[in-house]
């Protein structure tokens, strides 16, 4: 059955087949090879995957990042962080880093980040003498920071799915994210120096002081939303509709930037890429109780167990394996097919499912900038007009950096969990 149902997917996938309709037909397959399980588990248990107060976070969340791009939000983070690093040399670049870490902290979509973040900074790029494979590449990585740095529409999936506290996800995805934006931010700064790129990204940025000021609103929203998740004020799902409020509040009444006849398109953008997140969500419900119903998760856990005999075998296989499926599968329907299945063989590791996440989370994410099916690559490029191919060369140093990141995140537990421990 578990091979019936895993060749049907990888054949959908092959033909075209969207990743919801893979895994639904896929499912339906195995249900039918098993015979024993009645037809009335499929609407109950695609109903059951939805039936999760955490996942009321998802809309929101994609909901609060449109209003955030459309509103001027993102306009006034990335004139503050050119103001914060323009005047060094690569400065502009780095900028796009430090915007996008901003931008994620209440985002939760890195999508959303590429094209918000991107509209702005890569014609600012290229016009500053970047080459403009260079800055879709950067753009597309730096995103990554949208699933990575809290709160992330990924985490939630995670959480809801391996049944781990988001909270905590939330917490140990700070230690990550910013690793992984200071390796970025290092890199960029060297390639500038080296071939002498970026030498007048000073040019025409606003003093510190004043892009403060303009970007304060801005930047109250995720002291706002991660304050008061942390502090206990509200819950993660509820801190996304907190979002969504400040995000239209700001957008309209202060920054003038929101036309009220945008929002019924704004609206329609996020309940359409809601409504496809969902849809993955409830055929990979009814395949995860399929694969949980044929025992595979503890079959497989004694198998790598009896195989591996230690958890450092077992993360480097695990590693291996997540950037290959993240090639191919879209991050969310990966974390919600996979999560239940490997998140119990970590634990026969003894390692830490918060941790465990995280690592899932980064591996995945790399998915989202290589090809065939990476997203951010295609959302930046379509922000820069540059084909594909165009954008594989200057790509290959930012995924060997993340890369390097992982390996950190995965040997170093404390990278995740210190502060998760400090905070709970």
């Amino acid at each position: 059955m578990p091979g019936m149902m895993l060749g049907t997917m990888l054949l959908c996938f092959a033909l075209s087949v969207s990743v919801a309709v893979s895994i639904g037909v896929a499912s339906i397959i195995g249900l039918m090879t098993l015979g024993s399980v009645p037809m009335v588990v499929i609407p109950k248990e695609m109903f059951s995957s939805l039936d999760k107060f955490p996942l009321l976070a998802v809309p929101f969340f994609i909901l609060a990042g449109k209003l955030m791009e459309e509103g001027g939000i993102s306009t006034r983070l990335v004139e503050f962080a050119k103001s914060l690093v323009g005047g060094v040399q690569g400065g502009l670049a780095a900028s796009c880093v430090i915007t996008c870490l901003i931008f994620a902290a209440v985002s939760g979509s890195s999508v959303a980040t590429t094209f918000a973040v991107g509209s702005i900074l890569i014609p600012a790029l290229v016009r500053m003498g970047y080459p403009s494979n260079f800055s879709a590449a950067l753009q597309a990585t730096s995103a990554e920071l949208g699933v990575i740095i809290p709160p992330s529409i990924p985490m939630i999936l995670y959480g809801v799915t391996a049944e781990v506290s988001i909270g905590e996800l939330f917490v140990a995805g700070i230690g990550p994210g910013i690793l992984i934006a200071g390796a970025l931010i290092a890199y960029v700064l060297i390639w500038a120096r080296r071939n002498g790129m970026g030498k007048q990204d000073g040019v025409g940025r606003l003093p510190l002081g004043q892009s403060l000021l303009k970007a304060f609103w801005a930047l109250l929203m995720p002291i706002i939303i991660l304050g008061g998740i942390y502090g206990g004020i509200f819950t993660p799902t509820e801190a996304s509709a907190v979002a969504v409020v400040y995000a239209f509040f700001v957008g309209i009444f202060i920054y003038k930037g929101l036309p009220i006849r945008r929002i019924p398109q704004v609206l329609r953008q996020s309940a359409v890429t809601s409504a496809l997140i969902m849809f993955i969500i409830m055929c990979a419900g009814l395949f995860s109780y399929l694969v949980n119903y044929a025992g595979i998760p503890e079959t497989l856990g004694h198998f790598l167990k009896d195989t591996l005999h230690s958890p450092l075998y077992f993360l480097i296989g695990v590693n291996i394996s997540l950037f290959l499926v993240g090639m191919f599968v879209e991050t969310s329907a990966a974390i919600i097919v996979l999560a239940p299945i490997l998140a119990p063989v970590a634990l026969y590791f003894g390692i830490d499912p918060v941790h465990f996440g995280l690592i899932m989370i980064v591996n995945l994410a790399l998915g989202m900038i290589t090809p065939p099916v990476g997203v951010n690559l295609f959302a930046a490029c379509t922000v820069a007009n540059i084909s594909v191919d165009r954008i594989v060369k200057p790509l290959l140093p930012f995924v060997a950096v993340i890369i390097a990141c992982l390996a950190l995140i995965s040997a170093f537990p404390a990278i995740s969990l210190t502060l998760r421990d400090w905070v709970f």
